[in-house]
């Protein structure tokens, strides 16, 4: 008798808040490594339109943001076939599974989180929504609620993890065993900074979208700081601390070496350096381009991707709460 060992992989479930278009951050910091790890891992990608809600609750554009947002998705190389994509909102036991795990923690726990005390010093806020305070038990739900043994995160969101371990312990001890405690995986170019040298964001405006024509990134490009001693093109320049060679070191690795020379002998001047820097960045986002100008034109296609990711993803998330119901002893009567 031969004894054949079936590989399973192990699942991971990776989100973005709808916001529409994505820019370059999001490219480097996410979706290079999603579509790497889809081979590796079963995949499960999240529209986190509820999370959304906590930093803007105005809806009106959450469903043109999704279907701008899950196009560079695909365009990226998301292959829907192998890794669902589907809306948080239109699998219910994403919030059954939240009000469970909100009965787990206690509000001191979640004040202690620092990355809401990051989060209501950027936005100013004067008041505390239950939705800032809560938002890592819903994200633990998120992750638990497919059973995710690994989640992709940059270092801002590691406190969140820890948070969706300790949930994961505590249910398993206060029931029954029906959670892995999933690990965050840090990767490996987590931030790109923004064309400003700051955070990269769209509400401030230094970001370049992945679906920016090359006029746009050319004329983008040239806003680029650099060093600010280097006035002169012939002035020496120190790549290490100028953003256009953290740029390079991305999208041109090639010719990262002359790029370092020229810059720092005074021989390459920083207009001629942005533009060479602008060529390499259109370059790698062509095939992204091209594939999203079809899906701008097949929206139905993207509408239909999304309901057959929601029906796989509701699938597996029904299957894990009959197991949290049965380990909390609240299934249905004569079970």
């Amino acid at each position: 008798m031969t004894n054949q060992a079936t590989h399973q992989k192990q699942i991971i479930l990776s989100g973005m808040r709808p916001t529409g278009k994505l820019h370059l951050g999001h490219l480097v910091g996410a979706l290079e490594n999603w579509v790497q790890l889809q081979t590796e891992f079963q995949n499960y990608h999240l529209v986190a339109d509820y999370h959304a809600l906590t930093t803007n609750p105005d809806s009106s554009k959450i469903t043109e943001y999704t279907i701008d947002m899950v196009i560079d998705w695909l365009a990226a190389g998301i292959d829907p076939e192998v890794s669902p994509m589907f809306r948080q909102s239109q699998v219910k036991e994403h919030a059954e599974l939240h009000l469970i795990f909100s009965m787990l923690i206690t509000t001191a726990r979640l004040e202690r989180n620092p990355t809401l005390k990051e989060q209501v010093r950027d936005l100013r806020l004067d008041t505390i929504a239950y939705g800032h305070l809560g938002y890592p038990v819903l994200q633990a739900a998120d992750i638990l609620l497919y059973k995710g043994e690994v989640v992709p995160v940059g270092e801002d969101q590691m406190p969140h993890i820890e948070i969706t371990r300790e949930l994961a312990r505590r249910f398993n001890t206060l029931y029954d065993t029906v959670f892995p405690e999933p690990d965050g995986r840090l990767t490996n170019f987590a931030r790109l900074p923004g064309l400003d040298g700051k955070r990269m964001s769209k509400s401030v405006g230094n970001t370049i979208l992945l679906a920016d024509s090359p006029d746009e990134i050319k004329k983008k490009m040239r806003t680029a700081v650099t060093d600010p001693q280097k006035i002169r093109k012939n002035d020496p320049g120190r790549p290490d601390i100028c953003l256009v060679f953290t740029y390079h070191n991305k999208f041109n690795p090639d010719e990262v070496p002359d790029v370092r020379t020229g810059c720092e002998s005074g021989s390459l001047g920083c207009v001629d350096c942005k533009a060479r820097c602008a060529e390499k960045i259109i370059e790698s986002l062509t095939p992204m381009r091209e594939k999203r100008l079809y899906y701008e034109e097949n929206i139905s296609e993207v509408t239909d991707i999304l309901h057959e990711g929601e029906n796989k993803a509701r699938a597996k998330a029904q299957e894990t709460m009959q197991d949290v119901r049965k380990a909390m002893n609240m299934g249905v009567m004569g079970d």
